[in-house]
């Protein structure tokens, strides 16, 4: 299993995207409050579908309670401004990724406190801003899913 963390998320349909890629690949998703939605949000369940169901979603009130439920598990920060390609990494199964807020990342007293060879990035063209979150995280997650030999996929 691997986990995916969205520290306060802002966007419903990608959190919806998100679900449903969590549901489909055997990932856990963490969500850390605030979050800039209702869960009930319209655009959130219509990204999600009907995947919600099948999707292990757990919501923290903050990145301390999140850090305290996943102890024991390595982490990985996805940014912009990680060091280390994401494909140039050896994943393990439990490995927790955490992913920050669409409009401003991830603080960055959080992003410091990660070694930098666990401070991830996925390549992108110069001059490029960022990429969507739920397309990043879909990236990542499959590449570490792949490296574990898709537990549990067919």
């Amino acid at each position: 299993m691997l986990d995916v963390i969205l520290f306060q998320p802002e966007i419903p349909p990608n959190t919806g995207n998100i679900i449903r890629l969590c549901a489909n690949t055997g990932a856990k998703l963490h969500l850390v409050k605030p979050l800039g939605f209702i869960l009930e949000d319209k655009q959130l369940l219509r990204a999600g579908l009907d995947y919600h169901e099948f999707a292990s979603i757990m919501i923290h009130e903050s990145w301390r309670e999140c850090t305290g439920h996943l102890q024991g598990h390595r982490f990985f920060a996805v940014s912009t401004k990680g060091k280390q390609r994401y494909d140039l990494t050896a994943y393990a199964n439990g490995d927790a990724f955490i992913f920050g807020a669409e409009s401003r990342g991830l603080p960055a007293e959080i992003l410091e406190s990660f070694p930098e060879q666990r401070r991830i990035r996925v390549p992108m063209v110069a001059g490029s801003r960022s990429l969507n979150l739920s397309n990043t995280v879909a990236v990542v997650i499959y590449e570490a899913w792949r490296q574990t030999g898709f537990m549990k996929g067919t």
